[in-house]
């Protein structure tokens, strides 16, 4: 079927084929934005995992070295070069960190556990307790949406050595 209109011919099915192009384009940017959303939350949840995992890694790390000798139960500066080491690959962190563990995003602390302290491991021997706090920066900032930064804070009781 064809149709005149002020001398051209205009083919039925080439009118329709362009009107369903118009529809696809109208229900792709109606679905777009919430495939942007799954896609930053798909990342954002990957990164917060990721920085879960760097954070337990790094009190593991330091928590042995301060287990070694109940003297390094105590030295919370080497201790957070050890837990700066394992968060190397965090963002704000980077391969250059020299900012310290005694404030935002990394704190580091480690407490002798023994009877003197007052205070006493899980089995009741000399331990050493590391607790390492990190704070993620803001990925992709959405407010209501995401949480923003998260604050990490793990602790890891080693037994020390004499």
């Amino acid at each position: 079927m064809s149709l005149f209109r002020s001398g051209t011919r205009i083919d039925a099915r080439n009118s329709r084929s362009s009107s369903r192009r118009g529809s696809a384009i109208i229900e792709f940017s109606l679905i777009f934005p919430w495939y942007v959303f799954l896609f930053v939350g798909a990342f954002d949840s990957g990164f917060f995992a990721y920085g879960l995992i760097a954070t337990q890694n790094a009190a593991r790390a330091a928590a042995v070295y301060c287990s070694s000798s109940t003297s390094a139960a105590i030295d919370a500066a080497t201790a957070c070069t050890y837990a700066a080491d394992q968060l190397r690959g965090m963002p704000n962190i980077g391969s250059s960190y020299s900012a310290g563990c005694s404030g935002a995003p990394l704190t580091v602390t480690a407490a002798l556990l023994n009877s003197s302290s007052g205070s006493l491991s899980a089995d009741g021997n000399p331990a050493t307790k590391v607790t390492v706090t990190y704070v993620t920066p803001q990925l992709i900032p959405i407010p209501g949406v995401f949480p923003g930064q998260l604050t990490i804070s793990r602790s890891v009781q080693i037994r020390t050595g004499s």
